[in-house]
């Protein structure tokens, strides 16, 4: 079974086992339920799923980031909630086809049994799990299921906003506003504060480049920053134009930056000048890498739209 509609139902089938277990077990208060794909129920009573022929585009609200889940292949657009004073506790999460059409509106926050997700930016896919940050929280789910498995609070931010995850599990998040810093949580949950001060100037998007470095890029200049495991800084490059948000770090040591100021995207090869490849995208946010289809993904915070960049 190679189609998409074939694909569908199978992770249909698998949500659905996935909740009769959860619906099994007596120690859970309350069942987490996770969204599914597009469908409906037809004149007999049996929900269909959308058929092969059909795309369907949108589905976001103020997405700020969005990442990549390579064996689903599938992209995850973080949305957030109706903003006011930051109790509304409806953010959601969208699965969305490599081609920008919908997957599922709402993978999580189709319930709020058992969720907290306010206005999610910065996300990461590590090891089975999807990681975002969230006044003041770094929230973890259950790649697999939605099924929400730890907050991590972070006292002392403002606005985190950039998060990258190395392979044994630790953390880098930024929190743009002051104070300037990056914060690092380590695999067992502990706080501690990365790196503080200059360099950083409204530090944004964080990666993780192919040595384990840490790369960092500035809303309030075109610096890229890369630094060590010990927080010292090892390497600054610079994008074309500054008022930067995504950054994306290829296997090769190629960095892409999206600037969400001023709406360009500035390739950084190694040992290279930066150049411009994309212009003119309104609100260009945390963009993030699909490893398969080989394109960048941007999306376009009130715009509430993705843009796609064949690399």
């Amino acid at each position: 079974m190679n189609s998409l509609f074939d694909r569908s139902a199978l992770w249909t089938r698998a949500l659905l086992s996935a909740a009769a277990l959860a619906s099994s077990t007596t120690a859970l208060a309350q069942d987490f339920i996770a969204g599914e794909p597009i469908g409906s129920v037809n004149e007999a009573g049996v929900r269909k799923l959308m058929s092969s022929n059909v795309k369907v585009y949108g589905s976001f609200h103020f997405s700020e980031s969005c990442t990549f889940d390579p064996a689903r292949n599938l992209i995850l657009a973080m949305n957030n909630g109706n903003r006011g004073d930051g109790t509304e506790n409806d953010g959601f999460v969208s699965l969305i086809n490599p081609d920008g059409s919908v997957h599922t509106p709402k993978w999580i926050g189709v319930s709020r049994a058992g969720l907290e997700l306010h206005h999610p930016l910065g996300s990461a896919v590590s090891n089975g799990a999807l990681y975002t940050v969230d006044v003041g929280f770094v929230r973890v789910f259950d790649l697999a299921t939605g099924q929400p498995l730890r907050n991590i609070e972070i006292p002392g931010s403002t606005i985190l906003n950039g998060i990258a995850v190395t392979e044994d599990g630790t953390i880098y998040t930024s929190n743009t506003r002051a104070p300037e810093r990056i914060y690092k949580i380590s695999t067992s949950g502990e706080v501690s504060t990365f790196v503080d001060g200059a360099p950083l100037a409204a530090p944004n998007g964080v990666a993780i480049d192919g040595a384990g470095n840490i790369v960092v890029v500035n809303v309030g200049n075109n610096a890229v920053l890369t630094f060590n495991n010990e927080g010292e800084l090892i390497n600054t490059e610079y994008a074309v134009e500054g008022g930067n948000d995504g950054v994306v770090v290829l296997e090769d040591g190629t960095k892409y930056v999206s600037s969400v100021r001023y709406g360009s995207v500035s390739r950084i090869r190694p040992g290279e000048e930066a150049e411009i490849i994309a212009e003119g995208i309104p609100s260009a946010a945390s963009m993030c890498y699909d490893s398969i289809q080989h394109q960048l993904v941007i999306p376009l915070n009130a715009n509430f739209a993705l843009a796609f960049i064949k690399l």
